[in-house]
């Protein structure tokens, strides 16, 4: 036991000079990252708080281009909705070959597994590199880095899931004469079909946020919006629009959580 503790802390260290993580530099920088935040804080005052977007100090003006950034905010969850739709739908495809208890072949197996692993690899934001050269700047190029890394990291949540399934209806199933792909739509996709809808929601919850990042490189989206705010210093805006993304995120993630609910329960009680 203090052995392990020994090379765990060790290892630790290490981590920590290869990284240049040195205590001094960490204790120098962290005023800075309050000065930060300080300044992005918005410059309201109490007495004209609720007063129009003309008066300082006011809610209005600070938000003042809401219904623009609102605009973004919305294509932004249209890029991630979409993106994790084709990213889905390409995952479920793979990931039955990529089940080991139901691959056709080796190969196969291998072959779809090392697919997913080479997707969800690359970050989102080197596809969206790749894509805003290809297709020039906009939200296309979101969609299909989001899509790609979607792809393999749902293709292996999918496929795992699939690996936990009773096979007794897929005997049952190639007994009646059934082929391979009949097998996996009627005996194994009935029993996984609530945990690929979890895994679906869920992603789409992490890729609102991965859609609002991407558009650092120009990938749209209200990402695009916060670049140009922070490469030119525009304190309280930097604020109003990552108060607008949380906001956005906290209701998806509800949203989520009571449609992923209600689903997962009533194909349950259909089952």
């Amino acid at each position: 036991m203090l052995l392990g503790g020994a090379l765990l802390l060790a290892c630790l260290l290490a981590a920590a000079w290869v990284s240049e993580a040195h205590p001094a530099t960490l204790w120098a920088g962290l005023p800075r990252i309050g000065e930060y935040f300080a300044r992005i804080l918005p410059d309201l005052r109490w007495h004209a708080l609720l007063a129009d977007a003309e008066t300082e100090g006011s809610i209005a003006f600070w938000l003042y281009r809401l219904p623009e950034w609102s605009l973004l905010i919305l294509e932004t969850a249209n890029m991630a909705a979409l993106a994790t739709l084709l990213g889905s739908a390409a995952a479920l495809l793979l990931a039955f070959p990529a089940a080991r208890n139901i691959a056709p072949s080796p190969l196969a197996f291998h072959l779809a597994r090392r697919s997913l692993e080479a997707l969800r690899t690359v970050p989102e934001i080197v596809y969206a590199l790749i894509f805003v050269w290809a297709f020039g700047v906009g939200p296309l190029a979101g969609i299909l880095a989001i899509a790609l890394h979607s792809a393999g990291a749902n293709g292996k949540l999918f496929a795992e899931a699939i690996e936990n399934a009773d096979l007794k209806a897929w005997d049952g199933v190639e007994s009646a004469g059934g082929s391979w792909l009949h097998a996996c739509r009627f005996a194994v996709l009935p029993q996984v079909l609530p945990n690929i809808l979890s895994y679906l929601l869920l992603r789409f919850e992490v890729n609102i946020r991965s859609a609002s990042v991407i558009g650092f490189v120009g990938a749209g989206g209200i990402g695009e919006e916060l670049y140009k705010v922070i490469s030119f210093n525009y304190y309280e805006e930097i604020s109003a629009i990552v108060l607008l993304i949380i906001l956005t995120v906290s209701m998806v993630d509800l949203l989520s959580e009571r449609l992923r609910h209600a689903a997962i329960g009533r194909l349950e009680a259909a089952r």
